[in-house]
């Protein structure tokens, strides 16, 4: 049940932190709400790592990956992301633009890996992807009728592309026998300093809001959207495979949805049910026999 245990929590969790993200724009820049984020992380999994006696000395190569993990999927990719907040992408969007990680990852997973990807596995994202387009038609029609938000888009598109080298870099070092909390507690450590850096040279200040929302929302996101998720996501990626571990990152919208429906007032049609369906069907699809989901995927497997 481990497997199942993990894609739950991926899901849940994720589907929750783009409305949180949302609270954090405004007074404090972005830039600096990712770096609060992301210290507090690692100081925290560093501290866990050190306790528990799970401290390693890594070498040179291990640590070039932990750099790449930091600068792809724990520092840059936020950046573009809150940016695009702020540009005025809605979070719903930005999930979905999020969620096409699964193509990326099974690209890059054949380009780096030479994972080529299994019939299924291409007709499954196909599926889960038309149901997002459906989910968010108006949304995506909105991008072509507005040259921000079409900046936005293009830097959330660029985002989901670091992530997704960001994941590869989390592959390699699983298959260096990496633990992934040791890698996860280097990555944030090196997208903490990669922040610290960019705060220094592009803001003339520290800022920081003591409002209950926005203490509250940086907390969630240091502790269950950082550390727990990541860890749950990137353990599921090196136990069943990038295209299938990606998929949370399909079904976690329609999370967002449901706290959109409830906080933001988002209103469902016909048109968004039938994309609900279609993702399920995708789901199904991709994952075949769900007691095959429960257990490790064969050496290759994508």
């Amino acid at each position: 049940m481990l497997n199942a245990a993990l894609y739950l929590t991926t899901v849940l969790i994720w589907g929750s932190t783009w409305l949180a993200i949302k609270y954090q724009i405004g007074e404090v820049p972005p830039i600096q709400s990712i770096l609060y984020r992301f210290a507090i992380a690692a100081f925290l999994l560093q501290g866990f790592v050190l306790v528990t006696g799970r401290f390693t000395w890594f070498d040179r190569r291990a640590h070039l990956l932990f750099l790449a993990l930091g600068a792809f999927l724990f520092s840059m990719n936020y950046l573009l992301y809150y940016i695009a907040v702020e540009l005025g992408l809605t979070t719903g969007l930005e999930a979905v633009i999020f969620s096409f990680l699964i193509v990326l990852n099974i690209v890059n997973a054949w380009i780096l890996f030479g994972e080529r990807p299994q019939g299924v596995v291409v007709i499954g994202a196909a599926f889960g992807l038309i149901g997002v387009g459906m989910l968010f038609r108006n949304e995506l029609q909105d991008v072509l009728t507005g040259t921000t938000i079409g900046i936005a888009v293009l830097l959330s598109v660029g985002a989901t592309y670091l992530a997704s080298l960001g994941n590869m870099a989390s592959r390699a070092l699983q298959a260096r026998k990496v633990d992934v909390v040791s890698a996860n507690a280097w990555g944030m450590t090196y997208g903490t300093g990669i922040l610290l850096v960019g705060s220094l040279v592009t803001t003339d200040a520290f800022v920081f809001s003591a409002t209950p929302t926005y203490i509250g929302c940086l907390l969630f996101l240091a502790v269950f959207g950082t550390i727990i998720a990541f860890g749950a996501y990137l353990t599921l990626l090196g136990r069943i495979g990038s295209a299938r571990a990606s998929y949370a990152t399909i079904v976690f919208p329609i999370i967002a949805l449901i706290l959109s429906t409830i906080f933001e007032n988002y209103e469902w049609s016909a048109l968004k049910t039938a994309g609900v369906a279609m993702i399920a069907s995708g789901n199904l699809i991709l994952l075949g026999r769900f007691p095959k989901f429960l257990r490790p995927e064969p050496a290759g497997d994508s």
